[in-house]
């Protein structure tokens, strides 16, 4: 499938950073083994108490600064140096993928490295392991800024949701990495592959909610398996 096909996009989730040591939302050890989801990553959360959500990020933040690309990283940079068109989906806000080499990705959820003003909606870049000042202010106009990644109960960016459908209607091949196929809409961009007429590759440690639709389905660490498909 992936040998004889020129279009191929990875929808990549936690479980693709997993490996590189980023602490996953869900499982055992997650980042809320603490907290409901509720209490950190919502609108609500940040305007009940910034410094808490910002602390918890700074934490985050420091994790994934020391986090490496790992082989399944490598593997599809790699796939995209033989000539074919690689789109990276990817639910993480770690930009492993970036760093790994590949060029055309795109950060369904934000970046971690990203701020943005609550103020005058200025964006702000800074890959430091940890900012120094918390909550962050604005220096623009000096209103505290938001980390820029995507909250429960937020929509998804229309630039990037729009981009990655389109990718998914255009693809070939579709390799769902480390993803639970539960967090909505994410989740329905296998099945926009599937009726384009795309093959639909699972890769992740246990079945998934979206087991039932893929072609093919290899339950092994991403890091394991994509370096042996994509020989």
């Amino acid at each position: 499938m992936i040998s004889e096909s020129a279009r191929i996009i990875a929808l990549t989730g936690a479980g693709m950073s997993a490996e590189s040591g980023v602490p996953t939302f869900r499982g055992r050890g997650g980042l809320w083994r603490n907290y409901e989801p509720q209490q950190l990553a919502t609108p609500e959360a940040f305007a009940r108490d910034p410094l808490l959500v910002w602390e918890w990020y700074n934490w985050r933040r420091a994790a994934i600064h020391e986090a490496q690309p790992n082989a399944g990283h490598k593997a599809l940079a790699a796939l995209e140096q033989t000539g074919r068109h690689v789109t990276i989906i990817t639910q993480n806000v770690d930009s492993l993928h970036s760093r790994a080499g590949s060029t055309h990705v795109i950060e369904l959820h934000g970046s971690i490295w990203k701020s943005v003003c609550t103020g005058c909606a200025a964006v702000f870049w800074d890959r430091r392991g940890k900012l120094s000042t918390l909550p962050p202010l604005c220096p623009e106009c000096h209103q505290m800024l938001r980390p820029g990644v995507v909250w429960f109960g937020e929509s998804l960016p229309p630039m990037a949701w729009q981009a990655s459908a389109e990718a998914c209607s255009e693809a070939e091949v579709l390799l769902v990495i480390g993803s639970s196929g539960v967090v909505y809409p994410a989740a329905d961009l296998a099945p926009i592959a599937r009726q384009a007429g795309a093959w639909v590759i699972e890769i992740n440690l246990e079945p998934t909610a979206l087991s039932s639709l893929a072609d093919l389905s290899f339950h092994e660490a991403a890091g394991q398996i994509l370096p042996k498909l994509l020989q």
